[in-house]
């Protein structure tokens, strides 16, 4: 009886990752054998909203049987600080053989993405994977070929899909509330807070986070396809470094110990978050990773400023924009329709009746338990020839306005529900998304347009239905 609920219950892990109809049967996961989960990739998404908040929420379903990482320090850390008793490997093999688990969890530096994946799903393991999918089209395409040839099934976390205020964005589109979409303008900010914090990262290398274009706008690609139902066909872009960089007036080691630090602006004082000075500071002598690296370091390689302009299989053409150094932090939307026009923005400090403080903005929107009072946010709906709408969307800005919560629940709790929105995203749904980012890459490489199709097996459809 234990096994075979658990064996229900990996069958809707699998539904979900591949956006099926899902099983109407309710499990009951607490008297049943727990879902044996590892754990590689122990920084900050992997340990918090990855770790400590699933032993927190689901710890009657689920038990953290390994944890992996190449850091030894980290990997004591991370056992702490997500509150588990499970062993922890330096090899991701070993750990497979040893533990046996039935879903992996690969949170790891962007471009290695594919590596543990690959080897998850080939080793017979369901695999859930922090976003993006991975950085190159051809590491994409290993993992298409590995999870059909393996039949295992692939999850991937796109919480933004699951916020209250995006979904009624959804919902409105389904509903063909402005008829035919015809055209979208879509820009995101992000400040001189959270977005310098790449620079300082590996992120900023693009041969580790494969340029904003895909660690970042992923996300954003992801929602486009989403929103609009539909595949990018051809996509071409621009960008430059201009700001960070060799482009900055002084450079220093790290933070820490830059002499600049009384002048420079982007000045970040890491001894002041404990948390980053356990986790990373503590441990850098063990992989040399330093967390206040200076953002104006000359290996700097990827984009600060990024334009694209994405035509859809369905013949919808969108013009999306990135700005790293904005001073303040939010993002603007409209679609434009044979009957009219959608308006839509998050964090606009000008529309906004209170105070945002930007440098504690991505913080909060960190925060996965955090006491918050709901407010509301606009959406605007103008018909034509009449006046405009205001639709008033409940919104919590904690754990990606309140995307983080419902993406768990959904794959923990509620998978056997169908779900009209079709929130649930498989490989496909990561393919789709990061391969706009590699071809805004290519385009600017190569001063062209460059076609979807062929970059992947995946071929563009008008419905993806």
């Amino acid at each position: 009886m234990m096994i075979n609920s658990r064996r229900k219950f990996l069958a809707s892990i699998s539904m979900l990752a591949a956006s099926s109809v899902f099983p109407v049967s309710q499990f009951n996961f607490g008297q049943s054998k727990k879902l044996r989960i590892v754990l590689v990739g122990t920084g900050i998404r992997g340990t918090s909203f990855w770790g400590k908040r699933l032993v927190e929420a689901y710890s009657d379903i689920l038990e953290f049987v390994g944890l992996s990482d190449i850091n030894p320090g980290r990997l004591e850390y991370a056992k702490r600080y997500i509150g588990v008793d499970c062993p922890v490997f330096l090899d991701f093999d070993d750990m497979l053989k040893e533990t046996k688990p039935d879903l992996i969890i690969v949170t790891t530096v962007d471009s290695t993405h594919h590596q543990f994946i690959v080897k998850g799903l080939n080793f017979g393991c369901d695999v859930l994977t922090e976003k993006p999918l991975s950085t190159d089209e051809w590491k994409i395409q290993e993992i298409l070929k590995a999870e059909k040839s393996s039949g295992r099934k692939l999850i991937v976390g796109f919480n933004y899909r699951w916020s209250p205020y995006n979904t009624k964005i959804k919902e409105l589109l389904m509903n063909a509330t402005i008829g035919q979409v015809t055209s979208v303008d879509f820009h995101w900010y992000l400040n001189t807070y959270h977005g310098a914090s790449y620079f300082r990262r590996w992120h900023g290398l693009m041969d580790k986070g494969g340029s904003l274009w895909v660690h970042k706008a992923t996300h954003h690609f992801d929602l486009m396809n989403w929103w609009l139902n539909s595949d990018p066909y051809e996509v071409f872009a621009y960008g430059s470094l201009e700001h960070y960089g060799k482009n900055g007036p002084f450079r220093g080691e790290k933070c820490r110990t830059c002499e600049y630090k009384n002048k420079c602006d982007y000045y970040f004082d890491i001894s002041k978050d404990q948390r980053l000075m356990d986790l990373y500071v503590a441990n850098e002598t063990y992989d040399g990773y330093i967390r206040d690296n200076c953002l104006f370091r000359e290996e700097i390689d990827i984009y600060d400023k990024m334009s694209a302009q994405i035509k859809y299989a369905n013949n919808v053409t969108v013009n999306y924009s990135l700005t790293t150094y904005s001073p303040f932090e939010g993002w603007r939307i409209a679609f434009n329709g044979t009957k009219g026009r959608i308006e839509a923005s998050l964090d606009i400090p000008y529309n906004e009746k209170v105070k945002i403080d930007q440098a504690e903005m991505h913080a909060k929107e960190m925060e996965q338990n955090a006491l918050e009072e709901a407010n509301f946010e606009d959406i605007i709906v103008h018909k034509l020839w009449n006046d405009y709408d205001t639709i008033k969307v409940k919104y919590k800005k904690a754990g990606h306005g309140g995307g983080d919560q419902r993406l768990h629940d959904k794959i923990f709790k509620t998978s056997h529900i169908e779900d009209p929105y079709q929130r649930a995203a498989g490989s496909r749904d990561g393919a789709m998304s990061a391969i706009i980012g590699i071809a805004a890459r290519k385009s600017i490489a190569a001063h062209k347009p460059i076609r979807i199709e062929g970059l992947t097996d995946i071929k563009p459809s008008i419905d993806r239905t």
